[in-house]
């Protein structure tokens, strides 16, 4: 039986209205609009992208939108300079530094002096550290998500086996917390995993964030087992003519589904909770900052 597909793009609209009806009360209760924002160093092609649709979508929530770009060569000290005025600016309640940075930035320098109670990508060293204690803390947006669409399909995770393919600090370590923290067997593989086959084959939830095309195949899935395939990768698609690509995930799609019990696809399964829950974060952060009551569903 073919697998049930998770439809990211329809479950990141339901958040987006959820946290537009939040937005409203906040407005209500505090006379308070959340306001996120951005900053953007370079014209790099894909990040720009990236930040218009943030803008449009922060907006959309009836949530104010600040962009900030910089010219390229931009010092670290001015970024730094920009990164505190956002922090004491009472009208912002979450900062985004668009990643990557121009090489010559330190970005770990550049987001831990985001204040960690704006920092809605949760990447502040206290963040990863409050997360890790089982704390509250700002959750990267990816990784909460991912989430968000687990506990949706399956209801309580308590007891089930997980495997998270990927040990980075934006998806994988924080995916394998939540995970923890919501009461999974937790295993975090990877390139030097012995068996990695085998450690795949365990799994009732897989999440694929490893970087590498269609690298996991069907028969490494445990029949009825959920996979949340993080990848977005580019590959040649001469059929579509000189030039063009197709976007594939890092698990080999159609061979998983034919054996998963539910799976997200690629492109429209994880990617567009991200901005979802970086709205979402936003939110969460101008509840705290006012002292209001948290948006339920919204928060890991």
């Amino acid at each position: 039986m073919a697998a049930t597909v998770i439809d990211g793009k329809a479950f990141a609209g339901t958040v987006r209205e959820k946290v537009a009806a939040h937005v409203e009360r906040i407005k209500a209760e505090a006379g308070v609009t959340p306001g996120l924002a951005v900053v953007l160093v370079g014209e790099d092609p894909a990040s720009q992208v990236y930040v218009r649709s943030k803008g449009k979508q922060t907006a959309e929530a009836g949530m104010n939108s600040f962009e900030h770009k910089l010219d390229a060569d931009t010092s670290e000290a001015d970024l730094l300079a920009v990164v505190d005025q956002l922090n004491n600016d009472p009208a912002v309640h979450g900062i985004l530094v668009q990643l990557p940075l121009p090489d010559h930035l330190d970005s770990d320098l550049v987001i831990n002096s985001i204040d960690p109670a704006k920092d809605v990508d949760g990447f502040h060293i206290s963040n990863v550290g409050l997360l890790g204690t089982g704390q509250k803390s700002m959750v990267p947006c990816t990784p909460l998500g991912c989430l968000m669409m687990l506990r949706d399909h399956h209801g309580s995770l308590s007891g089930m086996n997980a495997v998270v393919i990927g040990r980075s600090n934006i998806v994988g370590k924080p995916m394998a917390q939540l995970l923890l923290n919501d009461s999974c067997t937790v295993t975090i593989a990877h390139s030097r995993t012995a068996d990695l086959p085998g450690v795949v084959r365990q799994a009732d939830i897989v999440v694929a964030a490893v970087g590498r095309p269609e690298m996991v195949p069907g028969d490494w899935i445990k029949p009825g087992a959920t996979v949340i395939d993080v990848g977005i990768n580019r590959l040649d698609a001469p059929e579509k003519g000189e030039g063009k690509t197709r976007l594939v995930g890092d698990v080999d799609y159609d061979s998983c589904a034919a054996v998963a019990g539910a799976i997200t696809p690629v492109p429209g399964g994880v990617g567009p909770m991200t901005i979802a829950c970086l709205l979402a974060n936003t939110v969460t952060a101008c509840c705290r900052a006012n002292g209001l009551e948290e948006p339920e569903g919204l928060t890991a």
